[in-house]
């Protein structure tokens, strides 16, 4: 699971679920960082969310085969986009996104959930010949990974938030799906 590069918006705080911010000089060097990593795995297959700055995360990363999966798109926070968890705030005091959720016409976290859920189905056979990679976004990336875990969306939330173009590995022990590394650069 790979979380795209640094961008403007992500430096800041600022929501970035369906607008498509590039990345910026340091996610994009972030990006080529991982590509020792990813080489070293050698995945079967690379799935990333549509929008250019997972696009060129992937690319800069040494991904090659990328499909691009409407189903990883990042949240759509629909009144929130671009607004920071402090401007947020103001609006609703005591807003907590996995519990409070966002305005119309955004996304329910179920909804979210659904789609991480497809995905999974996509990539469990795959695993069978080898790694996948993901390449996606940060709440998406969360919701994964506990959906990956069998763990109810909302604890999604107790997940660090997976930091700019660093990598996290979701596997098996003893046939048990498990959160291997998170927030790994």
């Amino acid at each position: 699971m790979i979380r795209h590069g640094q961008t403007e918006w992500s430096l800041t705080g600022r929501h970035a679920g369906r607008t498509d911010v590039p990345l910026t000089p340091a996610g994009e060097a972030s990006a080529r960082a991982l590509a020792p990593r990813l080489a070293e795995r050698r995945p079967v297959a690379v799935l990333s969310s549509p929008l250019g700055r997972a696009l060129r995360t992937a690319e800069l990363a040494g991904l090659t085969g990328v499909r691009p999966d409407p189903d990883l798109l990042e949240w759509d926070y629909g009144g929130y986009e671009g607004l920071t968890a402090e401007q947020i705030d103001e609006l609703r005091p005591g807003w907590d996104l996995w519990r409070d959720g966002v305005t119309h016409p955004g996304e329910t976290l179920d909804q979210v959930a659904a789609r991480t859920d497809a995905v999974l189905a996509r990539i469990r056979p795959l695993l069978a010949h080898g790694d996948v990679a993901v390449v996606a976004h940060g709440h998406l990336a969360r919701i994964l990974a506990a959906r990956w875990l069998g763990l109810p969306p909302i604890t999604a939330g107790h997940l660090g938030h997976p930091h700019p173009g660093t990598l996290g590995i979701l596997g098996t022990e003893h046939g048990k799906p498990v959160l291997t590394a998170w927030n790994l650069p």
